[in-house]
């Protein structure tokens, strides 16, 4: 959000105000068109509740210069939302009602420039009312920060689904396998010096060293 946008979005709202009440019946008939599940929770006057919501939009607009002043308010204004029973995707249907309220109060004036700066002021405000809001919500209402489009979260690692064979030690020639590793690899048979029973010829055997190698 940057100065030029903020103008524009203050240059048109000035536009709008003096259809407010206008503006808020046709804000309200699409909100309800495109969502009517909504429509349960304003349960006052429609007519009160359209000239709240221009109070606001104009207490927001003129403090775009004054955004440290601004964001405890709308800090508050979210977290009063979340016990309204508005939820996070709400506010998705809300911006784009209001960009649709926008354009057919401004016809003309509504130019593709007007239209990018109301979508980035809208957006950095609902996300401000939308974080406020998880911060005290309860476990199961709150949005997962995966779904919060955090810019620094690290890519997950992926993890291979299989574990690689493991070979054999490599042994000395002429060294004896302890009796711990040969059972992680077959057996003491695997790796057992040849018996006197067998047959075979003491010259045949396999020397022994005195200090054989630890397997670590």
């Amino acid at each position: 959000m940057n100065n030029e946008q903020k103008l524009l979005v203050q240059k048109t709202f000035e536009m709008v105000a003096p259809i407010a009440d206008v503006a808020a019946g046709l804000f309200y008939g699409r909100l309800f068109e495109v969502d009517p599940s909504l429509k349960p929770l304003f349960r006052g006057d429609m007519k009160d509740q359209g000239k709240k919501l221009m109070s606001t939009l104009k207490v927001a607009v003129q403090a775009l210069d004054r955004l440290d002043a601004l964001i405890p308010t709308v800090q508050a204004l979210g977290r009063r939302h979340l016990a309204y029973g508005v939820r996070d995707d709400h506010y998705d249907t809300v911006g784009a009602a209001l960009l649709w309220t926008l354009e057919k109060g401004l016809g003309e004036a509504f130019t593709p420039e007007v239209h990018e700066a109301w979508a980035t002021v809208y957006g950095v405000l609902a996300k401000v009312m939308k974080d406020a809001a998880n911060e005290v919500a309860p476990l199961s209402l709150r949005t997962p920060l995966s779904r919060r489009g955090s810019a620094h979260r690290m890519p997950a690692v992926k993890r291979p689904s299989y574990r690689p064979p493991m070979g054999r030690p490599s042994m000395p020639p002429g060294s004896r396998m302890p009796a711990s590793i040969q059972a992680l690899y077959g057996g003491a048979n695997s790796q057992a010096a040849p018996s006197s029973k067998s047959g075979a010829s003491p010259s045949t055997r396999l020397p022994r060293i005195s200090n054989p190698p630890t397997i670590t």
